[in-house]
């Protein structure tokens, strides 16, 4: 399938033109993020995609075209969900920067046995790495440390925490809270935090297409123990503006993190927004 954006190339010139002092934030929309540091350039679950209508219909728009992407040097993904690992938005960015792509082993599955990007892009074996909790790697000018996550509608989902130069950002993926996160904020000084934030809808099933009672994502409640479990200097909400039926209203947990000490801020943004750690 075919990539197609309203938007141009705008964003990924935007990133690839940046200079940043310390590490440089832009939110894809859905769960994607794209991360830079000095010349470092990494992408986290960038999707490209429009879901299956209708199922899952997409309500932002799609940000750019992946073979627009002509610097990055890696795509990390959290877990194995469409929406997370999906060939048509990755492998043209691997195919075009020769990126190395950092994924636990059933989102690896994905795409070696189930779209077979080495087949269907030029993406060579040697750019897919898998990763597991407590490893740690380089890439450039950042460290990634692989943390658990907890979500109950994936196969092996983890976390990444992302260093450079005294500065740490957090992605969770789908996460909802776990027993790991106290340790984790204990470890990690985490300034910027990513948790998946949804309201709870009748979406249809994906066998028998029926709609059902459907909560993929942390609710307001559920958000707020995650993000003060790790110690968010700064909780980003993600995934709020993504699926039909789905969305919510980010600035309500406005009033649900008031009264504790972390997260100490709420950094609510929109597709193409970028912040700065």
């Amino acid at each position: 399938m075919a990539i197609h954006s309203d938007w141009g190339d705008w964003l990924p010139r935007a990133v690839e033109d940046a200079d940043p002092e310390g590490i440089a934030v832009w939110y894809l929309g859905c769960n994607g993020f794209v991360l830079k540091a000095e010349e470092t350039t990494l992408y986290i679950d960038p999707y490209l995609g429009t879901g299956d209508p209708p199922r899952t219909v997409r309500m932002v728009p799609v940000p750019f075209d992946p073979a627009d992407v002509s610097e990055t040097d890696a795509v990390l993904a959290t877990h194995e969900h469409t929406d997370h690992v999906h060939g048509p938005s990755q492998a043209p960015i691997l195919e075009t920067t020769g990126a190395t792509f950092y994924a636990p082993d059933d989102s690896l599955a994905v795409a070696r046995d189930e779209e077979n990007w080495t087949d269907e892009w030029d993406v060579g074996e040697d750019q897919l790495e898998e990763v597991a909790e407590g490893d740690t790697f380089e890439v450039g000018a950042f460290t990634v440390s692989v943390e658990p996550a907890h979500d109950p509608d994936a196969t092996h989902p983890v976390s990444y925490v992302v260093e450079y130069d005294g500065r740490t950002f957090f992605h969770g993926g789908d996460t909802k809270p776990s027993d790991e996160f106290a340790r984790v904020g204990e470890q990690y000084d985490i300034d910027l935090g990513v948790l998946a934030f949804g309201s709870v809808g009748r979406i249809p099933d994906k066998e028998t297409r029926e709609p059902k009672r459907t909560r993929w994502y942390n609710d307001e409640n559920q958000a707020v123990e995650a993000a003060s479990d790790l110690q968010f200097e700064r909780f980003l909400p993600s995934h709020w503006d993504m699926w039909k039926g789905l969305t919510a209203d980010p600035t309500a947990l406005h009033n649900h993190v008031r009264s504790f000490d972390s997260p100490e801020r709420l950094e609510v943004v929109e597709i193409g927004d970028r912040v700065d750690i």
